[in-house]
């Protein structure tokens, strides 16, 4: 049975740092791509950065590029999004899903795209960047 499991979501202060951890069950990590998303109140889930299943590249979304990182711990079965610099737009829901097809580079979906290119969502977990 496959299962994405969001933890590590919490309140921070603007220029904080905070690390969310994706567990994932049922499916290979090196095989199937990962990726992070999020969606803020009266906004549109939208992409913010994916991991390679069969090859480890990374993307991001412009906004987070140079402040977010993602990686993968394929023996653990947990993918993980480092957060840095964190910002008050950065306050979202946080959502860990498996794209669709495998063997290829992940693709950093946007909201017109997201629901084709992956399938299996975590439940969601909350980020908030106040002060």
């Amino acid at each position: 049975q496959v299962q994405l499991v969001e933890s590590g979501g919490g309140s921070v202060q603007p220029g904080g740092s905070l690390s969310l951890s994706c567990a994932i069950f049922g499916v290979r990590l090196d095989v199937y791509n990962i990726g992070w998303f999020r969606q803020a109140p009266g906004k549109e889930r939208e992409g913010v950065a994916c991991i390679g299943g069969w090859q480890d590249s990374t993307h991001y979304t412009n906004s987070v590029k140079g402040r977010f990182t993602i990686s993968r711990d394929i023996a653990g079965n947990a993918v993980y999004l480092l957060m840095t610099n964190l910002e008050p737009n950065d306050t979202a829901e946080y959502y860990c899903s498996r794209e669709r097809l495998p063997h290829r580079e992940c693709t950093v979906a946007t909201s017109a795209n997201l629901g084709r290119l992956y399938d299996y969502w975590g439940q969601g977990i909350q980020v908030t960047v106040s002060s």
